[in-house]
């Protein structure tokens, strides 16, 4: 008897716990890993973004590195949360502008180098929420964005000069800013997660997470070696932190401005202030090759910095952002073009009549930029090509391109220009298809635009 009671104990309650079993496995259904990569279609037909920078380094007008250049302790520079008041910011005013320039979406510091997040975020007290303005810029941005069918994506800083578990010890920067605690590493990891799930839940569709700052934990750029991901003087887990964010929206696309080579997970690659594969600015630049089986980005500034400086009057001409936006294009790369709004939230007002001037541009020759390639031939100095299926767009960005002799891929069957009032000669080598234009007549002073189309 003694053996039998406790096998009828099991028998009686065996039912009992399967049925338990299977209502936590309903309450708690599993989540499978993601097999999927994140639909970049609309990424690689944008072409052009808006970037804002913007944060409480806007109300001392001198970029948003000042804390670190100054420099500037936590304690002093947090003193700026009772004197930031963006009180004058329109999330509809921002959004229209970028639109009306013929933007595709926005990518806004979410938080930059300094900590401050422009969210309503529990993981710190150092947010937007606790300045006079007291408002969510993020659920403002999003919110407008989604209404008016700007994709959103959201810049998030890797390197902190403010929170004591940073491992600021073995940075490259905010080393000067009064930190005495040596830091706890996997709390911080757990901390940028805890934001990265809030920006993911809380605020609607995400298209994309920007992130900044592994190099401050590499060697700097005057080491003279090929600086790589594995000398980091940290382990990042950016598996973790990658699979976070495609586990809570499957098409959010992730890219890292860590200027090396791309790594698993990523979705588009980044080039700061240099077309892709140029390589102009040196430093970490020289170790960051294209990755082919990426879409591409390259941001650049409308002045010289990204965040407001009051001193900054160095805007680019239109013609040059123009240039900008159509060499990008003849790399198959968008143009992320930055905006330091002022400390009370508004655009200035260049940069606005910049954008506007733009606009009128991108609306007229919408079909030679958006949802186009990069030519056969990558940019030069004369200019760039764009294509779209069997037709090729050549740019010619300056005068001295005449004749231009390209040696073309496939038979041309017609060529005419776009903008230029004259007549286009032409002729092609019908061995080796190498084709030249001759322009007969004054060329537009912008961007002339010869439309070619060839045989299938």
């Amino acid at each position: 008897m003694k053996r039998i009671i406790p096998l009828l104990l099991v028998l009686t309650l065996l039912p009992i716990f399967s049925l338990c079993l299977a209502l936590s496995l309903m309450a708690s259904p599993v989540v499978e890993a993601q097999t999927t990569k994140p639909d970049h279609s609309w990424f690689e037909e944008a072409r052009f973004g808006l970037f804002v920078h913007f944060g409480p380094y806007s109300t001392l007008g001198d970029g948003e590195w000042i804390m670190n250049n100054k420099p500037f302790t936590v304690q002093d520079y947090h003193k700026l949360q009772s004197i930031f008041n963006p009180q004058l910011f329109d999330a509809r005013q921002w959004v229209a502008t970028a639109k009306a320039a013929g933007m595709k979406y926005i990518t806004f510091t979410s938080r930059h180098h300094d900590s401050f997040s422009n969210w309503d975020t529990r993981q710190s007290d150092w947010n937007i929420m606790n300045t006079p303005y007291g408002k969510d810029l993020v659920r403002q941005l999003a919110d407008e964005c989604h209404k008016e069918g700007i994709k959103l994506v959201l810049y998030y800083s890797l390197a902190d000069w403010s929170r004591d578990d940073y491992s600021y010890t073995t940075g490259r920067t905010g080393q000067n800013s009064g930190r005495t605690v040596q830091g706890d590493w996997i709390n911080y990891i757990h901390f940028m997660e805890a934001q990265l799930t809030e920006l993911l839940t809380n605020y609607g569709e995400i298209a994309g997470i920007w992130f900044d700052g592994e190099w401050d934990q590499l060697p700097s750029e005057d080491s003279g070696i090929a600086v790589t991901h594995e000398m980091s003087k940290v382990d990042w887990h950016f598996g973790e932190i990658y699979d976070l964010i495609h586990s809570l929206q499957p098409n959010c696309m992730i890219s890292n401005n860590h200027h090396l080579a791309v790594l698993p997970g990523e979705d588009y690659q980044a080039f700061e202030k240099d077309l892709p594969g140029e390589n102009v600015g040196g430093g970490f630049a020289a170790n960051q090759k294209v990755t082919n089986s990426l879409p591409l980005e390259t941001c650049e500034t409308m002045n010289n910095t990204w965040g407001y400086n009051l001193r900054d009057n160095n805007f680019k001409s239109t013609k040059q952002i123009i240039h900008l936006l159509v060499k990008a294009a003849g790399y198959g790369a968008n143009l992320l073009l930055n905006v330091g709004p002022k400390p009370t939230g508004e655009f200035e007002s260049i940069a606005v009549s910049r954008l506007q001037e733009v606009g009128q541009w991108t609306g007229a020759y919408s079909e030679t930029i958006y949802g186009t390639k990069g030519g056969f031939v990558k940019p030069q100095s004369w200019g760039a090509i764009t294509q779209k299926g069997n037709t090729y767009y050549i740019h010619i960005l300056t005068k001295e391109a005449n004749p231009l002799t390209l040696a073309f891929p496939k038979r041309i069957l017609s060529a005419e220009w776009l903008n230029v009032d004259s007549k286009l000669q032409w002729k092609q080598d019908k061995k080796t298809n190498s084709a030249t234009f001759s322009p007969d007549g004054a060329l537009d002073e912008v961007d002339s635009i010869i439309k070619v189309i060839v045989k299938d």
